[in-house]
């Protein structure tokens, strides 16, 4: 059980907002106002909430999930009114608004121990039986002659693209992009229809379109060249090429068990599916993992972690995805409210390590990277961030001339973004430490610290 004054911040119950109407909504309901009969333990938090109508909205929260229930008719998760009685808990330190009580209401109960019999046979589970391996081989050779399939029309999809010119694209707009894509689902190769998606957005999208454009069809001609060739790739290869096309092996090993801190969590959504990232960092064995969760048809996903929290639990990673994707096995405990940062790394060897990764997957979207000590700084084509003190000299070398510092530019999103203006408000010209993704398209800061209060990772999104 956790100890009754260890509580969460309110910008770590924020981190789990679905969207930023929840986190606005959610904030105004974090006083005592609007509710009644609140308490906790050392596992949960519950309360009533008044509403429009007579009878007040019922709200739990497992704060060793997190997850929550509610009796209103959000599709949210969490709802506004988890969200302000997290924050009505976060906030009150003497324990008065949300007092520590010696039991849970039994409409509280009856959910935490449906939760907890869900754990349990989840994490036991009734043994598989026997698999049919010669029908297992069916089934993936049907699919794989489907993906061919799919891969062939898209070769002809492009090869006409380029035949045509690429002010064709802007013209056709995004109806056929589309028809393409839905045809790659039907032939089960979700990786190529996400990357058709991405295609379709990018003509007309702003200056420099129809270079974008090109670069993204030709990873995608290498993409569908790569599977076409499966065969006669090198086997780590062919996994990275199985997997973006839509073939993701499952988790392999045992878990890793760590104290992991969340480094960042956000969502992503393409009308069809949210995808939910969250990055988690490991204390004693220095990894960087990523764990996705997906909601549809509008819903938030289930899975949430407040930013910044430790948590001690084991992880098992999957057999493709960098190496950093992972599934969340088990966990020994709540989260613990804070811990240390990762050690990060000069501008330079984070770029050294996003090419290493590059040359293993060319189709890499982005890599996570900590940078040890930079400072924003603006630049003719943007913002970036800098190391604060230029590289010292390679070993051997002799000390002449002072090098440069490094930088690396902001993507265009991460410069729209009011994380951008957090980060600069934390600096305030001083270094600071920064987590996020580095790309081609620049970096995208997830999370900060700040030399002040190094135990405190700050959401930048």
């Amino acid at each position: 059980m956790t100890e009754q004054g260890v509580r969460w911040t309110a910008d770590q119950v924020l981190a789990l907002a679905p969207d930023a109407a929840s986190r606005t909504a959610g904030s105004k309901l974090g006083t005592p106002g609007p509710w009644s009969g609140a308490g906790c333990d050392g596992r949960a938090v519950w309360g009533l909430c008044r509403g429009s109508g007579s009878t007040p909205y019922r709200t739990v929260v497992d704060t060793e999930g997190p997850a929550s229930s509610c009796s209103c008719p959000s599709r949210k998760f969490p709802c506004k009114h988890a969200l302000g009685l997290l924050l009505l808990w976060a906030g009150d330190v003497e324990g008065a608004a949300v007092p520590a009580a010696g039991g849970v209401p039994d409409w509280a109960e009856g959910w935490l121990a449906a939760r907890r019999e869900r754990a349990e046979a989840a994490r036991t589970g009734p043994a598989a039986g026997p698999a049919d391996p010669e029908a297992a081989r069916r089934r993936a050779e049907r699919r794989a002659a489907r993906i061919t399939g799919g891969a062939q029309e898209l070769e002809q999809r492009l090869a006409d693209l380029l035949r045509g010119g690429l002010a064709s694209a802007e013209r056709a707009g995004y109806g056929p992009w589309e028809e393409t894509a839905a045809r790659m689902v039907d032939a089960q190769a979700p990786g190529l229809a996400a990357r058709v998606r991405e295609l379709g957005a990018i003509p007309g999208s702003g200056p420099g379109w129809p270079v974008r454009l090109l670069e993204e069809c030709a990873l995608t001609h290498l993409l569908d060249r790569a599977w076409l060739s499966a065969d006669r790739l090198p086997a780590p290869l062919a996994a990275t090429v199985r997997s973006r096309v839509g073939l993701t092996a499952p988790p392999q090993g045992p878990p890793l068990r760590d104290h992991w801190l969340v480094l960042a969590q956000y969502d992503t959504a393409d009308g069809r599916l949210t995808t939910r990232r969250i990055w988690l960092h490991g204390r004693d064995s220095g990894r960087t993992a990523l764990l996705l969760s997906f909601g549809a048809a509008g819903r938030a996903p289930e899975l949430a972690l407040p930013v910044g929290a430790v948590l001690d639990a084991g992880l098992r990673p999957y057999g493709s995805g960098g190496g950093v994707r992972a599934e969340l096995v088990e966990r020994f405990g709540p989260p613990v409210p804070t811990g240390p940062p990762p050690e990060g790394t000069p501008v330079g060897a984070a770029l050294d390590a996003y090419g290493r990764a590059l040359g293993e997957d060319p189709w890499l979207d982005s890599w996570p990277v900590t940078l040890a000590s930079v400072v924003p700084a603006r630049a003719e084509y943007g913002w970036q961030l800098a190391d604060a003190e230029p590289p010292g000299p390679a070993p051997g070398e002799a000390s002449g001339e002072a090098p440069e510092r490094e930088a690396i530019p902001l993507t265009r999103a991460a410069q729209r973004q009011p994380g951008l203006w957090r980060l600069l408000a934390l600096s305030g010209g001083a270094p600071v430490r920064v987590f996020g993704e580095i790309g081609h398209q620049g970096f995208t800061p997830l999370s900060a610290w700040s030399p002040e209060a190094p135990g405190e990772t700050v959401p930048l999104v």
